[in-house]
């Protein structure tokens, strides 16, 4: 399966994110990496002060669609196309062609959707 935030945005650059540092070490984590980046001559980077480094997801994945969060939640429920659309009540294809950005997900269906995979049906909207 396609592993869509694993893939590398950049050949030039790649970003280092930490979390869930405790806040008593986080200037300790800082300056560490820091000289680190500073032995391989580069310098650390970090957002300007007015930055609150949010982004849409539109932003972050321009060919995102609700399929893909289908296809997800499919999956963390470690379902099949063919049981989810027996749960709902479609075909099998119709399953597919949701994932694949092909048939859209309306109203109603996202509704039964949520239900037979336990999440709000505005995540398909």
């Amino acid at each position: 399966m396609l592993e869509l935030t694993k893939t590398q945005t950049t050949d030039e650059y790649a970003e280092i994110h930490l979390r869930k540092v405790p806040s008593d070490k986080a200037e300790l984590v800082k300056d560490a990496l820091e000289k680190i980046l500073n032995l391989a001559g580069m310098h650390l980077q970090e957002m300007e002060e007015d930055d609150d480094g949010s982004y849409s997801i539109e932003e972050v994945f321009p060919d995102f669609h609700a399929g893909h969060a289908l296809r997800g939640l499919r999956s963390r429920e470690q379902l099949t196309q063919k049981q989810l659309a027996e749960m709902i009540g479609v075909k099998p294809s119709h399953i597919s062609e949701m994932e694949n950005g092909k048939r859209t997900i309306g109203k109603e269906m996202a509704k039964r959707l949520s239900k037979a995979l336990k999440t709000g049906y505005k995540v398909f909207l």
